[in-house]
Order: structure tokens, then C-alpha cells, then sequence
């Protein structure tokens, strides 16, 4: 995102009440991220090969997007031509200093 980008009217999307106040713009929607998310997927799958996958995630603001990558790499793991095994694990960090 480029830092002229004004981004989308925020009447474009459905917003929760209690965000409305303090939402502005858009700046990427939501269905774009999902979008990009599935192509990481997909290229973690490539650049790993048959190689097993260890899959760490760090509670508390990742956990969304952990979770719907996991999707996608689950079932690229089931409907693609190879299988790989994965190892999923959480941390919590007390701090990212």
C-alpha cells in the first residue's frame, strides 16, 4: 500500500456499531486478505516440497490468520497431488522487545 492511498469508503463494507466511530477508511478488504492468504498458502506448499511443515503460531494477534492459512494449506494438503505432514504448535509471547 502506498503511503498516497486513500483507501475504500468505509460505507462500502459492513462495519460493527461499536467500530464505526473510530473507522475511517478501509484499507485492504477483507476478501483481499483471504485471497493473499491462500496464496501464501499455496506457495509455502511449493517452496516445501514433500518436506514436513511446522506450523508455529503466536497467540493472542495471530491466531485468525494462523488458523485460515492452516485451512488452506489443509486443503491443498488433501485435494492436491502431494500430502505432507504438518506439526502445528502456539506460543505466547510477553513481549515482541
Amino acid at each position: 500500500i502506498r503511503d498516497e492511498e486513500s483507501g475504500y469508503n468505509k460505507n462500502l463494507f459492513c462495519v460493527p456499531k461499536h467500530y464505526e466511530e473510530d473507522l475511517e477508511r478501509v484499507f485492504i478488504p477483507h476478501g483481499l486478505i483471504l485471497d493473499r492468504t491462500e496464496r501464501l498458502a499455496r506457495d509455502i506448499m511449493r517452496d516445501m516440497g514433500s518436506h514436513h511443515i511446522v506450523a508455529l503460531c503466536v497467540l493472542k494477534g495471530g491466531y485468525k490468520f494462523f488458523a485460515d492459512l492452516l485451512d488452506h494449506i489443509k486443503a491443498l494438503n488433501q485435494n492436491g497431488d502431494k500430502s505432507v505432514p504438518i506439526t502445528v504448535d502456539f506460543v505466547r509471547i510477553k513481549s515482541y522487545c
